[in-house]
């Protein structure tokens, strides 16, 4: 019989993710340890409880989850396991902060059902949070010309760079967007518009949405009232609103929590698994 699958959940913040727990009963794991708080310096002894307890094809029986709601953090702790793992003494990790990873490839799938993804003008509404972040991320790996939308243009130009440090070719401008006029500036000729923002915050009036004649799809990730983008319902799927098809946050949760859940799944089939963005991306591209 082989030994438990144990997950180990590493959040960033005082309180681990319930969330992220309620996805990992979901998904088949037998033991779920909680570790909150976590840092690059308190981090490395549980990667060694989790190197060394097992070995040869045990190991792929642990994994590691990184979650919290900073996606910067989250990234540094990434970055720690790759330091410390060594040979074959590895387990597989999943980074997924906020949901960052995981929402993010549920949007940029919906939107590629519907139009070509290369070549495409999309704007993220957002860019600066950790899923509009990696919407820019996979949208310009897919070759979308990508604008990063945020009210500061200094912090969209940071996200903007930081992608272009792992997406080279990457086609990603920042866009200040702090009002009405530079909304409709920023729309003109954008066939897909991705709104990531913070919950209960209205992004894209129906007035600016409407008067886009080049829009072909809308994704709205917010799912609290006022919706990021008016006029849409969260439950949306593919509901055609003149020109565009869009989706509200619910429409897209379901994608969403079929990629959570394979992704978990998907770390207790090796040790060396390290699932990122385009990890994620890929293997759900997949299976669809």
């Amino acid at each position: 019989m082989p030994p438990p699958k144990i997950l180990i959940q590493l959040d960033t913040d005082p309180q681990p993710s319930s969330f992220d727990s309620i996805v990992a009963a979901d998904a088949g794991v037998d033991h779920l340890l909680r570790y909150c708080s976590i840092t690059p310096q308190n981090m490395v002894p549980i990667l060694h409880g989790a190197m060394f307890t097992r070995g040869g094809d045990s190991l792929k029986n642990t994994a590691i989850f990184i979650g919290g709601s900073d996606i910067t953090a989250g990234e540094k702790l990434l970055q720690v396991a790759r330091e410390t793992f060594f040979g074959p003494v590895r387990v597989s990790v999943m980074l997924d902060s906020g949901g960052c990873n995981t929402t993010a490839t549920a949007a940029v799938l919906a939107a590629a059902n519907h139009t070509s993804l290369a070549g495409t003008k999309a704007l993220v509404l957002a860019a600066t949070g950790p899923v509009g972040a990696r919407v820019c991320r996979l949208l310009a790996g897919q070759g979308a010309y990508v604008l990063a939308g945020s009210r500061r243009e200094d912090r969209a130009a940071m996200v903007c760079n930081h992608i272009t440090e792992s997406v080279p070719d990457a086609h990603v401008s920042p866009t200040q967007i702090d009002s009405l006029d530079r909304l409709q500036q920023a729309m003109e000729g954008v066939q897909v518009v991705i709104s990531a923002g913070s919950e209960g915050i209205q992004l894209l009036p129906a007035a600016v949405r409407e008067a886009a004649s080049d829009l072909r799809v809308v994704i709205d990730l917010n799912a609290v009232p006022p919706l990021g983008v008016e006029g849409i319902e969260v439950h949306d799927r593919a509901v055609p609103y003149g020109s565009a098809v869009c989706y509200g946050a619910i429409g897209v949760g379901g994608t969403k929590m079929k990629i959570h859940k394979a992704a978990v799944r998907s770390l207790f089939e090796r040790s060396d698994l390290c699932l990122d963005a385009e990890e994620i991306f890929q293997r759900a591209q997949s299976s669809d």
